[in-house]
């Protein structure tokens, strides 16, 4: 998840990103906790982990905040992003993980990464088809803007003369 907009090797910025696994993951855990806890009855436990999962969400943005800065992002370097931490998963990172889930005889293991492999692809497609419908979109518009620009330009000269 490296940031582009800092020095990778920031000690700092790598206290960051870890810092944004483990509120992500204690987010996820809470809330699969309070599922756990609802199915049993306790409704109680359940509200409590729902509570502290919505403040390690607060916790993980404001680490994003400081790694993707607001004023150096774009909807387009967000879905670039996207589709390569996408890629990233399916072509890499699962397949690693399969290679040993077989080794070790992780059949269910085995079943879930492959699962996990064919959802990060359809992911990354879905961004990439999302990033060229809007670059088509842009570059229609502007289009639109020059046509506009040039009848605005074409009433002024009409009005200098």
């Amino acid at each position: 998840m490296a940031s582009p907009f800092h020095n990778p090797d920031s000690l700092t910025i790598q206290n960051l990103e870890s810092a944004f696994a483990g509120e992500s993951m204690a987010h996820i855990k809470y809330r699969y906790f309070a599922k756990l806890c609802r199915e049993m009855g306790d409704v109680a436990t359940a509200e409590a982990f729902e509570a502290t999962a919505d403040q390690e969400v607060m916790h993980a943005f404001g680490h994003l905040d400081l790694l993707f800065p607001k004023a150096k992002m774009t909807p387009a370097k967000a879905l670039q992003f996207a589709i390569e931490g996408e890629t990233y998963e399916y072509t890499e990172m699962y397949p690693k993980f399969r290679h040993i889930a077989v080794e070790e005889g992780q059949h269910a293991a085995v079943k879930e990464i492959d699962e996990q492999i064919a959802e990060s692809k359809e992911h990354a497609e879905m961004f990439k088809a999302v990033l060229e419908k809007a670059a088509k979109r842009f570059a229609a518009l502007a289009k639109v803007e020059e046509r506009h620009a040039n009848h605005y330009q074409a009433a002024l000269d009409n009005l200098n003369k």
